[in-house]
C-alpha cells in the first residue's frame, strides 16, 4: 500500500509540475484584424493607446505571457496618464491594466497548449486527481479498525507547520492565489485547458474565475473523498462532507454558469451578504434590474437571505448550517485544510484579536454598503467628502482578495485551515453575534467522562479550548464555534455533542466554573 501511495504521490507532482510549467509554453501574437476587433468590442477611443499599441505590440510574437504584459501594460498606462492629465476622461482606459491585458492575450495566444486543450488537461487535472486518489484511497486499508486515527500529525513534515514542505506548500498556494487575483496575464495558458469545460456549461470560454472554481470544486472533491474514508465511521461528518460539496458543485458553480448561457447574470443563490459583499454595488444592482424579473428575484432572495434567512436558521441551528454545511469557504477549509486543522493558534491573544479583527472587518462593510446605497440613490460619487469607489476598492483589495483569498486559504499549512473563516469572514462574524446571544445550538458536554486528552482542544479550527469546557461539564457557547463537529468526533470517552435544544438549557454563565462543588442544575435553570 505504500508503494501505491508513493506512485501516487509521483503521479500527483508531475501533473502540477507541469501545470506549473504551462505558464511558460506558447506565444502571443496580436494580429492587425484581431486588434481592431478587440478595440471594437471594447469602445476604446484612445487613438493614443491604439498608435502606441500598434508600434510595440500588434504584429510582433511574443514568447512569455510576462514580455507581452510588460509591452502592454506599458502602453496603457501611458496613454492614460496623458488623458488624465489633459482630462480626457472619456479616452481614459477604466479597465484594470492586467485584467486588459488577460483579455487580449486571451484572444491572441497561440501555440502547443491552445492547440492541444483536451490533452492538456489530462496532463495537469487529470494526472493531479489520478495521483492524489492513489495516494489517499490506500488509506483505507492502512486505517486498520474503526475510529479516528490522527497519530503522529505533529510529527509529518507535511502537517506539522513548521517543516520546509509545508512552507513550500504555503508559497505556491499563495503564489496561485496572487496570479489569479492580480496577474491573471500570466495564467492565460491554465485557461485555455478549461475553455472545452467552460464553453459547455456557459457557451463562453474560460476565464481566470472560471478556472478557479472548476479547480475548486475539483480540489473538493478529490479531498473530500479523503473525508469519506478518514471520518468513514461518522455519518455527521459523511453527511457533512457531502452537504458542503453539494452546495460548491452545484449552487456556487454549475448554476450560475447555466444561468449565463440563457443569458441571466451570474449567480450564487447561497451567497449572502456580507460575505458577497458586491451584492449591492451599483454596477450589479443595474444589472440585477435590467434583467427583468429574474434579476428582480435575486434581488429581493438576496435581500431576505440575509435579513429573515440567515438569523432563523442560526437561532434554530447555530452558525453550522451556513459555516460546516452550505458554505464554498467553509467547504474549502473542511477538505483541502482538513490536514492542517490542528495549527489553528490557541492563545487568549489570538482569540482577543480574533474579536476585534472580524468584527472590525463586519462594520467596514457595512460602513462601505452604506456609502454604496447612498451613492446609488443620491447620485453623489462622495459621502462626507470620501469617494465610494475608493471605499469600494479598498475593501475589494484589502478584504476580498488579500485577506479571503491569498491569506484565508494560502496560509492554511502554517496557521490552520479557518483563519477567514475565525478573523475575516463578516458574515461569520454576523451570524456569530447572532449565535453567542440568541440561538438554540450548543455542544454540551459530560464533565464526568473526560479524560483530559486534550483532542477537542487541539482539532479545534477555531482555537478554542474545548478541554476547558468538557472539564467543568459546561456547555460551549461561543460565537466562533462553526459546529464542525470533528471535537465530538476524536473524543474517545463520548463527552461532547452537538446539539440545537430550548435556550433555557444553554449553560452559560458569565462566572468560570471551577472544582466539582458548581450546581449544574442551577445553571441550566438559568436563563
Amino acid at each position: 500500500m505504500k508503494t501505491i501511495q508513493k506512485i501516487g504521490l509521483g503521479i500527483f507532482l508531475a501533473g502540477l509540475g507541469i501545470f506549473i510549467s504551462l505558464i511558460f509554453l506558447g506565444s502571443y501574437k496580436v494580429t492587425l484584424s484581431g486588434f481592431e476587433k478587440f478595440i471594437s468590442n471594447k469602445g476604446i477611443k484612445s487613438e493614443l493607446f491604439i498608435s502606441q499599441m500598434k508600434e510595440i505590440v500588434v504584429g510582433k510574437e511574443f514568447k512569455s505571457p510576462f514580455e507581452f504584459s510588460s509591452k502592454t501594460i506599458s502602453a496603457l498606462e501611458n496613454a492614460n496618464k496623458i488623458h488624465k492629465e489633459n482630462s480626457e476622461w472619456d479616452q481614459v482606459i477604466w479597465d484594470k491594466p492586467h485584467s486588459f491585458s488577460y483579455q487580449l492575450a486571451k484572444e491572441s495566444g497561440t501555440g502547443i497548449v491552445k492547440e492541444n486543450k483536451g490533452f492538456f488537461w489530462w496532463l495537469t487535472f487529470g494526472l493531479g486527481i489520478i495521483g492524489a486518489l492513489l495516494f489517499i484511497i490506500p488509506n483505507v486499508v492502512l486505517l486498520g479498525p474503526k475510529g479516528i486515527k490522527n497519530n503522529g500529525i505533529f510529527h509529518s513534515s507535511a502537517t506539522n507547520g513548521q517543516s520546509i514542505l509545508g512552507w513550500m506548500v504555503f508559497v505556491f498556494l499563495v503564489s496561485f492565489y496572487l496570479l489569479l487575483y492580480f496577474a491573471p496575464d500570466y495564467i492565460v495558458n491554465w485557461t485555455y485547458i478549461v475553455d472545452p469545460i467552460s464553453e459547455s456549461l456557459s457557451g463562453n470560454l474560460a476565464s481566470q474565475w472560471f478556472l478557479y472554481g472548476f479547480l475548486y470544486c475539483s480540489v473538493m472533491t478529490v479531498m473530500a473523498i479523503r473525508m469519506y474514508i478518514k471520518y468513514r465511521h461518522n455519518k455527521y461528518q459523511i453527511l457533512r462532507t457531502t452537504s458542503v460539496l453539494f452546495f460548491q458543485i452545484v449552487f456556487a458553480f454549475l448554476i450560475p454558469e447555466i444561468l449565463v448561457r440563457f443569458e441571466k447574470p451570474w449567480y450564487d443563490f447561497k451567497n449572502a451578504f456580507p460575505l458577497d459583499y458586491d451584492f449591492f454595488f451599483s454596477w450589479n444592482l443595474d444589472q440585477l434590474l435590467a434583467s427583468g424579473g429574474f434579476g428582480l428575484f435575486i434581488l429581493i432572495w438576496g435581500i431576505i437571505l440575509t435579513l429573515v434567512i440567515v438569523p432563523i436558521m442560526v437561532y434554530f441551528f447555530g452558525k453550522r448550517w451556513y459555516c460546516s454545511w452550505v458554505c464554498g469557504c467553509g467547504g474549502l477549509a473542511e477538505t483541502l485544510g482538513d490536514p492542517y486543522r490542528q495549527l489553528s493558534n490557541k492563545t487568549v491573544k489570538s482569540w482577543k484579536l480574533e474579536r476585534w479583527l472580524i468584527h472590525s472587518v463586519l462594520v467596514f462593510a457595512l460602513i462601505m454598503t452604506g456609502f454604496t446605497l447612498y451613492s446609488y440613490f443620491s447620485g453623489s460619487q462622495e459621502v462626507l467628502g470620501i469617494k465610494t469607489q475608493t471605499i469600494q476598492d479598498i475593501y475589494g483589495f484589502l478584504i476580498g482578495a488579500i485577506f479571503a483569498g491569498v491569506i484565508g486559504t494560502g496560509f492554511y499549512p502554517i496557521f490552520g485551515n479557518r483563519i477567514w473563516c475565525r478573523f475575516g469572514c463578516p458574515l461569520a462574524a454576523y451570524m456569530g453575534i447572532v449565535q453567542r446571544f440568541k440561538s438554540r445550538f450548543r455542544i454540551t458536554t459530560n464533565g464526568g467522562q473526560c479524560i483530559s486528552c486534550g483532542n477537542c482542544s487541539t482539532y479545534c479550527e477555531q482555537g478554542i479550548d474545548v478541554r476547558a469546557y468538557a472539564q467543568k461539564g459546561e456547555n460551549i457557547v461561543r460565537a466562533s464555534c462553526v459546529g464542525c463537529g470533528i471535537c465530538s468526533a476524536v473524543c474517545p470517552r463520548g463527552v461532547l455533542k452537538l446539539e440545537n435544544g430550548p435556550e433555557l438549557g444553554r449553560i452559560n454563565p458569565n462566572d468560570i466554573l471551577l472544582g466539582n462543588d458548581v450546581d449544574l442544575m442551577a445553571l441550566i435553570n438559568q436563563k
